[in-house]
């Protein structure tokens, strides 16, 4: 499909709540397949819509060549544990935190078929699905950080 530019931090989609889909159409698998090609050439994790410029609830998940998490509407339905970990965002080059996120999440969301699906995740994976959904709620990592650091 196509590689899209990331958009940074101070770009006023990274603070907005993105609309959610109300129907899976061509131009949302479209948006999957970019998304999809974008964070593969940025060798990212996850990679949310707002984050290309287009304020929708989508997003992807993806570690190392592991299963692509496709999220449309994503909810967090529930959530335990505590863990600190280092985090840093494809809109924010050259900067990473600590940032207290859940352990465990289990979370609800439409795939690319308009199925309903529940993933029920933990560790890194449950803090990747947490920061993209952050994402699509305007919230970036450095709002929950503890601190920042350069790493440039």
């Amino acid at each position: 499909m196509a590689v899209f530019r990331i958009v940074n931090v101070g770009e006023s989609v990274l603070r907005e709540k993105a609309k959610p889909v109300s129907n899976i159409t061509p131009n949302i698998l479209k948006l999957l397949d970019n998304l999809a090609d974008t964070l593969q050439d940025a060798k990212g994790l996850g990679l949310a819509a707002p984050q290309i410029g287009v304020s929708k609830r989508v997003a992807i998940v993806q570690m190392d060549s592991d299963e692509l998490f496709e999220l449309i509407n994503p909810v967090i339905l529930q959530s335990h544990g505590e863990c600190l970990g280092m985090e840093g965002c494809l809109s924010m080059p050259g900067v990473q935190g600590e940032v207290v996120r859940s352990k465990f999440v289990r979370v609800r969301a439409l795939d690319r078929t308009g199925a309903e699906r529940v993933y029920e995740v933990e560790g890194l994976l449950a803090r990747a699905f947490q920061h993209e959904i952050d994402h699509l709620e305007g919230v970036l990592f450095a709002d929950k950080a503890s601190r920042l650091e350069k790493t440039d």
